[in-house]
Formats: C-alpha cells, structure tokens, sequence
C-alpha cells in the first residue's frame, strides 16, 4: 500500500500512535509522513526513517491508497488541503477529544489496517464547497475550498455587520448579525450546530445558511439544495470583514461580494465497518442520551 501520514502537531501520544501503525506496516508498503512532523519526529528516534515525506499538495497524487491522519477533527480537516482533487480516500485516527469526522479508534489499529488491507470499507463523498470573488470570479484565497464551512463575521468591533444574501441571483434577505455560517452537510454538525442550525445527513443534497447571533429575532437557518449559488455583501463600521474557510482565515475589504457554491469535487471518506452517521449521532452527540431511556 502506499499511504500518506498526516499530523498536524506532535505529540507523544501521536508519536505512539505512529509507532504502532508502523508494526501493522510491511516491506512493500511505501509510507509517506508529513515533513515538519517528520523532522520532529527524527530528531528524536530513527524508527521512522525508512518513511518518505511530503510537504505540500504537489508532492501527492492519485496513486495513493489512502491518508491517514492522527489528531482529531481540526487535523482530517486541515489534511483536505493537500488532498484536494485527488480523490485520496482520508480516514482520521482520533487522538483529540470529539472526533466526529476523525472515527477510527487508536486503539483498535491492528483491526482499522486489516480493513484497508482486504478493502472491506466504504468509501462515502462528502460535498466540498468554495469561495470566490463575485465580480470575477477569482478564488478568494490559494486554499479556497471547506469541508465543513465557509463563515463571514465582524472583524475588530462589537458591531454587528449586514450581510445582503442572495440565492442564484434572487435577493433572500438582509442578516443584521455577528455573521453567517454557509455549512455542508458534514459541516452541520460542527459550528453550525452550535448556532441553532439543523442537522443534515451527509448524502444530502443539500447546504444550511445559519445566522450568527442574528439582531433580526425571525432570522432562523435555512436549508437549500446544494446547486445554488450564493452571494454575499457585506456593510458594517469597520472597512474590512473575516472569511473563515474551515480553518483558513481570510481579511477582505467590504467592498468585495463573495460567491460561495459547491466545489467541482467531492472529498473521499472512509467508513469503517459497523460505523455509521446514525451510530454517531448517539455516541458523539449523546442523542437520546436520557435517564428514562436507561
């Protein structure tokens, strides 16, 4: 197999981690380990020297079996970014609190390798979108692309903004509000969720606007199909507003309309057998999780 290690910062725990999955590794497989870490990781043992490393996007490619990533959901999330179009299926090996996206168990390694080996996993697209200038359709940003989210909101003041929304070109509303969240289904259960917006199972064709602390009390979250198109204009105090993709952070003058749609491809994730969105939702959200149903 030839598999591409991605961790977002080092750790003993990581370390462990890695080393067990390096005893579930052969003499065939062609191991490559994200270069920072990897360095890291040298200069405190030789028992990762026979990896390779890649730095960047352009050092993958499609001949790639898989990626993992250890860390929690913030790590898989920042991993996209090198994987991009590639169609490399990523699979998360959680070492951080939640993990939600991130649902392989460190301490079933031996079992998660088996699954990869004989290939009796499933392979689920999640919706990617993206964020461009609307007047010229540029990307905002080298890294324009979110897995979970793409969010406008204040910057440096207590202001609220205007946010003037339109769908497909047709005015829907002016949000007065500290910003606006744009989710995917994957991205529902994450800040989106957390600012009252609904759940969306991740085959859904579908994207969720949710309102951030809207001043407007009849502002709720909106579900709409995943083929529009959204524009946004921004008015507020300040002369510059803040684009959050995923984790990428982007200042951008108010005088600049964002489109935000879905991306021409699709992130390839790995679903392990006997874990599902539903499972999920009971054991990582605690759905139903009540004395009367004990």
């Amino acid at each position: 197999m030839k598999i591409a290690i991605y961790i977002r910062q080092y750790s003993e725990e990581n370390e462990a981690i890695l080393a067990e999955l390096f005893n579930y590794f052969t003499s065939t497989d062609d191991i490559f380990i994200e270069e920072t870490v990897f360095k890291k990781l040298s200069e405190r043992s030789s028992r990762f020297d026979s990896a390779q490393t890649f730095a960047e996007f352009a050092d993958l490619n499609p001949s790639f079996d898989v990626m993992l990533t250890i860390g929690g959901d913030g790590t898989l999330l920042k991993a996209i970014t090198y994987i991009r179009h590639l169609n490399i299926p990523v699979l998360g090996i959680n070492s951080g609190r939640l993990g939600f996206l991130a649902m392989a168990q460190k301490e079933h390694l031996k079992e998660v390798m088996t699954e990869l080996r004989e290939k009796t996993y499933k392979v689920i697209e999640r919706t990617v979108i993206e964020a461009v200038l609307s007047e010229t359709g540029a990307p905002v940003d080298e890294i324009n692309f979110a897995l979970n989210e793409i969010t406008v909101s204040r910057k440096n003041t207590a202001s609220m903004i205007t946010i003037d929304t339109y769908l497909n070109d047709d005015f829907l509303s002016s949000y007065w509000s500290d910003g606006l969240i744009v989710a995917t289904p994957t991205g529902s259960t994450g800040y989106s969720l957390s600012c009252g917006g609904p759940v969306i199972m991740p085959a859904a064709k579908n994207l969720v606007l949710t309102p951030i602390a809207p001043h407007n009390l009849n502002a709720r979250p909106l579900i709409i199909p995943d083929d529009t198109e959204i524009r946004l204009t921004v008015e507020g105090r300040e002369k510059k507003y803040l684009l959050s993709i995923d984790s990428n952070m982007i200042s951008l003058s108010k005088k600049k309309s964002v489109t935000i749609r879905k991306a021409n491809f699709t992130v390839k994730m790995i679903r392990l057998e006997g874990d599902s969105f539903i499972k999920t939702l009971r054991n990582k959200l605690l759905w139903g999780e009540d004395k009367r149903n004990k």
